[in-house]
């Protein structure tokens, strides 16, 4: 048995990690925009990457590395460092021979515009500012943003039968170009839980998959996404169920924020399919309503068009049928087994429903056990607005 208690320390929850956020002058405005994890004992890394085939130069830097242990993670905004050729990869290179002796085996994550080298001189200088004895999670979280409107962070204790406990912390960035496999997010977790890195890849792999690649802001899939996990094994204590609970926990809560935080996005809306032929098909369902134009400008205008959300059942290409599917907003049932149940009551209620910030659209497809849970959000005149103008 086991106990989680939440605690507000991000990534600096577990101990011996150290991280920061400082302004080296990517941003305007003397904003942060360079972060850094440190710890101070040799850490194990799991590590989750975009799909897309456009892989950006930092994942590349890190794949080539094989097997390794690391203790430092350079984070910086602005410049994605990617589509940048073989001199983004040599840009990393110049630029982490520079840091601390302290430093063992250092690794880098970028997010921000594609096809511009990294300012090496700007962030040499700025990594000179980092203090690593300094605790400073709140920094380190705002510094990785861009788009985003708010930071993103979690963490929780686990506390054991026998009173040992570990920690598991996280901050992520992300609020557009979000389809995980994955989407343009960077997501850093840190742990002292003494878990192999067998055991940590294959945990985090499986939580992946119903967090943040369920999740979806506008249907695109970026260069740079990227989940790393590290642990330093310091507490000398572990429990698999009480650290695939605080993970799965940590990251559906990130997952759900960027959601939250789309670009220009008023609305959270989770896409609950059951009753499909099995598992994959659900999934397929699932994401194809939380992508769909259609659906997502519905939920902008707060309009119950089940309509679109049946049509886009049907478009996704796996086994339907509409006399056994049926659809819900929250708990109101508005279509049910071929049955026309939407009058101009129902619409009132359904409107009310659509006006919220947050709530479920459920479909039941009524053929077998398989079951998928997305995450969308809505599509409005802002999102078009902030990408028209991204560069500039």
């Amino acid at each position: 048995m086991y106990k989680l208690i939440e605690l507000q320390t991000g990534v600096c929850s577990a101990q011996g990690f150290f991280a920061d956020g400082i302004s080296a002058g990517l941003k305007s405005n003397n904003a942060e925009d360079m972060a850094f994890i440190y710890s101070q004992i040799e850490c194990e890394v799991a590590s989750v990457f975009t799909t897309n085939k456009m892989t950006a130069a930092p994942i590349r830097h890190f794949r080539a590395k094989g097997e390794f242990k690391t203790n430092f993670i350079l984070i910086n905004a602005k410049n994605a460092n990617a589509m940048t050729g073989k001199v983004g990869i040599e840009d990393i290179d110049t630029i982490l021979t520079t840091l601390p002796k302290v430093v063992i085996n250092p690794v880098m994550s970028s997010t921000g515009v594609i096809g511009v080298r990294l300012p090496q001189e700007k962030i040499i200088k700025g990594a000179k500012l980092f203090d690593l004895t300094k605790k400073e999670p709140n920094a380190a979280a705002k510094a990785i943003m861009t788009t985003d409107s708010f930071s993103k962070q979690k963490a929780f204790k686990v506390e054991l039968e026998d009173g040992s406990t570990f920690s598991i912390g996280a901050m992520a960035k992300g609020a557009g170009m979000i389809n995980p496999a994955m989407a343009t997010m960077l997501c850093f977790i840190t742990t002292d839980a003494d878990v192999s890195k067998v055991e940590m890849q294959e945990i985090l792999d499986e939580v992946t998959i119903t967090t943040f690649n369920a999740a979806s802001v506008d249907g695109d899939t970026s260069t740079n996404d990227t989940v790393m996990l590290l642990s330093n094994k310091v507490s000398g204590a572990y429990n698999r169920d009480g650290f695939k609970e605080a993970l799965t926990k940590i990251m559906l809560f990130l997952a759900r924020e960027m959601v939250r935080d789309g670009e220009g996005a008023t609305k959270l809306v989770t896409y609950k399919v059951t009753g499909a032929t099995n598992d994959a098909d659900a999934e397929v369902v699932a994401k194809a309503l939380s992508n769909s134009l259609l659906v997502k400008t519905a939920l902008y205008g707060e309009d119950p068009n089940w309509g679109r959300i049946a049509s886009t059942v049907g478009a996704s290409g796996v086994e339907a049928n509409e006399e056994t599917l049926s659809i819900s907003f929250n708990s109101l049932c508005v279509y049910d087994t071929g049955k026309l149940l939407f009058d101009e009551t129902m619409e009132v209620e359904a409107s009310k429903i659509m006006k919220l910030d947050t709530f479920s659209i459920s479909c039941d497809l009524g053929l077998g056990e398989g079951k998928f849970t997305s995450f969308g959000c809505d599509l409005g005149y802002e999102y078009v607005k902030i990408n028209a103008d991204y560069r500039t």
